[in-house]
C-alpha cells in the first residue's frame, strides 16, 4: 500500500514560501515550521517546503532549467485570484484562457516555482473545500 505524505518544494527561505501558499490556500502554517523545513497540512498531505542553500529557480516555459513540479489550482474565475496573487508576489507568466473563459494561466511565486490558476468547463462548485468535475 502507497499513502501520499508530503509534497515538497525546495527554496531559499522556507518561511517566506510557506506564508506565500498559506495565503494563496488560506490554510495556516504548521505550528513546527522553522528555517529548514515549512508546512501547511492538507489533511493526511503535507506541502512542504525544504530549505536549499543553492537554489537555482526553473525557468519555465523555457527550458535552461526547466521546470520540476508544478501546482493547478482550480478558481472560479480568474480575475480576483489573479489580483490577489500578483498581490501576494506572485508573478503571470502566460495566458491560455478560451473565448469562454475556461484554459488556464501559468504563474510563478515570489522565488520561480511555476503554479497554474485553472478553470475547467463543467467543474461545479460546492463551498470551499469541494468541486465536482465533469464525467467524474
Amino acid at each position: 500500500m502507497l499513502k501520499l505524505t508530503d509534497f515538497i518544494i525546495d527554496c531559499p527561505d522556507t518561511m517566506k514560501l510557506a506564508r506565500f501558499y498559506a495565503e494563496v490556500t488560506g490554510r495556516p502554517v504548521t505550528a513546527d515550521s522553522d528555517a529548514d523545513w515549512a508546512g501547511i497540512s492538507f489533511g493526511g498531505v503535507e506541502l512542504a517546503f525544504q530549505r536549499v542553500e543553492d537554489f537555482v529557480p526553473p525557468t519555465w516555459p523555457g527550458n535552461e532549467h526547466p521546470k520540476q513540479y508544478h501546482l493547478d489550482f482550480e478558481v472560479d474565475e480568474f480575475e480576483p485570484e489573479q489580483q490577489r496573487l500578483t498581490k501576494l508576489g506572485a508573478t503571470l507568466k502566460q495566458n491560455f484562457i478560451n473565448e469562454e473563459g475556461y484554459g488556464w494561466q501559468v504563474y510563478t511565486d515570489p522565488i520561480g516555482h511555476p503554479f497554474c490558476l485553472c478553470r475547467n468547463k463543467g467543474v461545479v462548485w460546492h463551498g470551499p473545500d469541494e468541486i465536482s468535475w465533469p464525467n467524474g
